[in-house]
């Protein structure tokens, strides 16, 4: 069979968003948006004040008593395990002996109305034993105190190739958490079914754990419960293991009292009872030659993994793997440490570590420059990975893909990098108040889960005998273009217009055992599965086909809406209707499981990613020495995708990624008081970035002609978390603007977040002005 391109939406077509018509209109349906089941019942939670805290009893009594109440609920009533760990075991849904943040929820209540629901939970009593609670990750560090075992990925002898080096560095510096802020906040609507079952509209990025974690807190057997999700208003990673606690809540309740019941957080608290962005501690010690190149290495990663272990295990791995970022280490040493603190449990983000490791390096990487006068490009381009010896990660995978250099020459002179530096240079010299500063940020980002089973996914299309297409898959769809990128991989495959798929919420009654979309995988994962079951159905479309025209089935021919053999065609709708009367099956599944990836380390050739994606980000800043305000000028981006699957849609992603990294690195601070209480809550004390916030000047390219070399859907490249790393531009820029004001060591003490403070703390630090600047 021969396919030919040509209709509307195939893949590598630029196409809108599939809900963007009707997100404009407000016509989208969330799960706040659905029409409540007769008799929902709200729900409100009761969380912990204290950070660390004996239980010593709960009183209920007042709570149920009000009008409209109908169950107060704690860790006693629930009739499975209390336990809502996503790797490890231990994570209780409520606290029953003793709490661990301030925030943990200790009890649910269910009322007629939301009003009546909060009102009841706050007369909920809890008598709690106060303890001193543990909140540094300097201080869980030295008791080793961690969630799970501590990590290190080591190479050669880099203790050894310090001593011995001509020169040497060794420094600490830190960067701070994030919160998911999604629009959408965290909200489940259980509905109970005959015989015990359950079904759960849950916005979460991970249907299959929904499912499996509310059977086990139910005591239900996994076909007992059905987890349903049309769409999220934003997960970022937020809404991969901690939704599973919110819908599971709600499923508790519903069970309890029989009624459908609907549990939303609002934004404040979200915030406090839901885990962010790992914040990091990092160490270091480095030796290196006159270029700069880097011989010997010691990094110590340690992160705030909060008060259980949740994703923070596969959080540390991925940090501890992208710690190279795009730069050989011959000897090299990589500790991470998930440090336990009574804080939240801390979670996916886009990036998930990756962001913090390669942050770590290029700290490194800039400290190596400023102590020997070297320009930091300069240094990176000494330290690139090669072809050779010097192509083999620290943890052994070999780069095949390898084209940072490339494009780090490419963007560098479509964006004038030479001539702007040196405008800046100049700008410094005849200013005073305000200083620029410019940087690049080259990024290599692996692509799989970290887990080698969770790289799977599975499909199912129906064709009805109208030539129309129902599909459905494990992917969720949470505003980054996943559903309308799979509708054009099974367009392309039958060669009908777009029009003719309709996507299904995702549903484990319809696809079961589905991974989280999450790791960039979305596409790479659902897409290769709806292919699959595309195929299978054109196969036997095509077998009818050629018994119609009475050819081999290789000369049949599916193009724009038609199927073709020789002169003569057939509509694909009429050839739909003949396959049904001919008995011939126009439903399939489909399934994928990323090839050659393994990760062990015993094995001779470790991989733990299929491929790469690389990218290079420049951006200029300004800053105001008298305020330490920042201004991002500008930013140039060449992202690698492949061979593009959208390219509106990826377009759509790299800036969206960039700005929330850069948000991340210079405004988004999470503060907590000395008693472990968060202080940063919601708009009116966080800070996101806003329209102002974006570059004015915002140019942002994909690399074209460079279709991924592994076999991915239509050689195209995961898009989702790669740009976000780009955003480390800023935050380096920034440090080059401070270096203009007050000298390298006031850039090496400027922390991440690069907030207005940090930025006055670190030039006031070092420019003799310690009482303040003027």
């Amino acid at each position: 069979m021969k396919t030919i391109t040509g209709p509307r939406g195939a893949a590598h077509a630029a196409l809108a968003h599939d809900s963007a018509a009707n997100h404009v209109r407000g016509r989208s349906v969330f799960i706040d948006d659905m029409p409540e089941p007769a008799g929902t019942l709200h729900a409100a939670i009761v969380l912990s004040p204290h950070a660390r805290a004996r239980i010593n009893s709960i009183d209920a009594g007042a709570a149920v008593a009000q009008d409209g109440v109908h169950a107060a609920l704690t860790a006693a009533d629930i009739p499975g395990a209390n336990d809502v760990a996503p790797i490890f075991a231990g994570e209780p849904l409520l606290a029953d002996i003793e709490v661990s943040y301030c925030g943990q929820p200790v009890a649910i209540v269910a009322a007629e109305d939301l009003d009546c629901a909060r009102s009841a939970a706050a007369l909920v009593r809890v008598e709690y034993e106060p303890l001193e609670p543990l909140l540094a990750i300097e201080t869980a560090l030295e008791r080793g105190q961690f969630t799970s075992p501590p990590q290190t990925i080591e190479r050669g002898d880099p203790r050894r190739a310090i001593a011995s080096a001509r020169h040497r560095i060794a420094g600490t510096f830190r960067c701070g958490g994030q919160d998911h802020f999604y629009l959408e906040g965290q909200i489940a609507l259980a509905v109970p079914q005959e015989d015990g079952h359950m079904l759960i509209y849950s916005s979460t990025q991970h249907p299959t754990e929904a499912q499996h974690v509310i059977a086990n807190v139910l005591g239900l057997p996994a076909n007992a419960v059905t987890a349903e999700t049309r769409r999220l208003g934003g997960g970022f990673g937020g809404k991969e293991s901690q939704a599973t606690a919110i819908a599971a809540l709600a499923a508790l309740a519903a069970s309890a009292t029989q009624r459908p019941v609907k549990l939303r957080l609002v934004r404040d608290l979200d915030m406090v009872a839901t885990g962010k962005r790992h914040d990091f501690l990092f160490h270091y010690e480095a030796g290196f030659d006159d270029r700069g190149r880097i011989e010997g290495i010691e990094l110590v990663l340690a992160s705030r993994a909060g008060n259980v272990a949740d994703l923070s295990s596969a959080v540390l791995n991925r940090a501890v793997h992208h710690a190279d970022n795009c730069y050989f280490l011959p000897n090299v040493s990589v500790r991470g440490y998930p440090c336990r603190t009574n804080t939240v449990s801390n979670t996916a983000f886009r990036g998930f570590g990756g962001p913090q490791g390669m942050l770590a390096i290029e700290g490194v990487i800039d400290h190596i420059a400023r102590d020997r006068g070297l320009d930091p490009d300069a240094v990176r381009e000494a330290n690139f990975y090669a072809p050779g010896e010097r192509n083999v990660t620290h943890y052994g995978q070999v780069l095949e893909d390898n084209i940072i250099a490339e494009m780090v020459g490419r963007l560098s002179r479509s964006a004038d990098y030479a001539d702007r530096k040196r405008a800046v240079a100049e700008f410094n010299r005849g200013s005073r108040i305000l200083k620029k500063g410019i940087a690049l940020m080259p990024a290599k980002f692996g692509i799989s889960f970290n887990v080698v089973h969770l790289n799977q996914a599975g499909a199912l299309v129906h064709v009805y005998t109208d030539g129309t297409v129902h599909l459905s898959h494990g992917g969720v769809e949470m505003g980054q273009g996943l559903f309308v990128k799979v509708a054009q991989v099974v367009a392309s495959v039958f060669q009908i217009d777009i029009d003719r798929i309709k996507n299904a919420a995702t549903s484990t009654a319809q696809v079961p055992n589905t991974s989280a979309t999450s790791a960039s995988s979305g596409s790479d994962l659902n897409g290769m599965a709806a292919r699959d079951a595309a195929l299978k159905i054109r196969a036997r479309m095509a077998a009818v086909a050629a018994e119609h025209f009475d050819v081999d089935q290789d000369q049949v021919q599916f193009r724009r809406n038609v199927v073709r053999a020789g002169q003569s065609e057939v509509e694909f709708a009429e050839l739909a209707e003949m396959a049904w009367r001919r008995r011939v099956s126009l439903s399939a599944t489909g399934y994928y499981a990323t090839p050659k990836i393994g990760w062990d380390e015993r094995r001779e050739a470790p991989r733990p990613f299929f491929y790469f994606c690389y990218g290079v980000g420049i951006s200029e800043v300004a800053i105001d020495t008298l305020t330490g305000e920042t201004r991002v000028l500008r930013t140039d981006i060449l992202q690698d995708c492949g061979a593009s699957l959208n390219p509106a849609i990826d377009m759509g992603q790299i800036e969206g990624g960039f700005v929330q990294g850069m948000g991340w690195l210079t405004m988004e601070e999470l503060c907590w008081d000395e008693q472990g209480a968060l202080l940063t809550h919601g708009p009116s004390t966080y800070k996101i970035p806003g329209s102002r916030d974006v570059p004015p000047v915002f140019n942002v390219q994909i690399l074209e002609d460079a279709p991924n070399r592994e076999p991915t859907i239509f050689r195209s490249k995961a898009v989702g978390e790669p740009p976000l790393m780009l955003s480390i531009s800023v935050w380096l820029a920034i440090r080059e603007a401070v270096a203009a004001a007050a000298g390298p060591e006031a850039a090496l003490r400027l922390q991440a977040p690069a907030t207005p403070e940090a930025v006055l703390a670190a030039i006031c630090e070092f420019d003799g002005r310690r009482a303040g600047p003027g």
